[in-house]
């Protein structure tokens, strides 16, 4: 089991019924409302842990929108909501999460806690370049209304083609 495999792109979230026009509170309101919906979206393995996770760093306050622990990968998953694109600076804030649940919350038992942000948007080569993978953190896209058929197609064909590119590059490191 790793982080590659757990994490997949995109999520259908058409079942919270948002429209239009959103905020991330209603974006976190509808998933805490749906919560079993939204568990079984992410997949198998995910346990809910806390809504608004509040960090004391320095002298100020932080506050994860959703943490969650993923019961196989044996660590903390830190969950950021974006109601936008993906933006650069989204990796920084992550970043800082990550580092303080590794240092306060995670467990001797547990493996270093991952990043999930889940934006509306993402650009590809921005998070290629930013080299997310190396931080722990992976960018996920959502989609709020299920796509038509041959999109759907488009998606799982180029997921097929990244696993296929992914399993190749590691047979050759062997």
């Amino acid at each position: 089991m790793t982080p590659d495999l757990v994490f997949r792109d995109p999520h259908i979230l058409d079942f919270l019924r948002l429209r239009d026009t959103y905020s991330e509170d209603d974006l976190e309101t509808a998933i805490l409302n749906e919560m079993e919906r939204f568990l079984l979206e992410l997949g198998v393995g995910f346990t809910f842990v806390a809504r608004q996770y509040r960090m004391v760093i320095g002298n100020e306050d932080f506050y994860l929108d959703l943490l969650f622990f993923h019961r196989k990968l044996r660590r903390l998953i830190a969950l950021e909501l974006k109601i936008g694109t993906f933006m650069a600076a989204y990796k920084g804030q992550m970043e800082l999460y990550l580092r303080w649940l590794e240092e306060n919350e995670k467990e001797m038992s547990e493996e270093t806690p991952l990043g999930l942000i889940l934006c509306a948007g993402a650009d590809q080569e921005q998070i290629r370049l930013l080299q997310l993978d190396k931080s722990g953190i992976h960018v996920s896209e959502y989609l709020t209304d299920l796509p038509p058929r041959e999109v759907l197609q488009q998606k799982l064909k180029a997921a097929v083609y990244a696993a296929r590119e992914r399993m190749e590059a590691q047979a050759l490191k062997v």
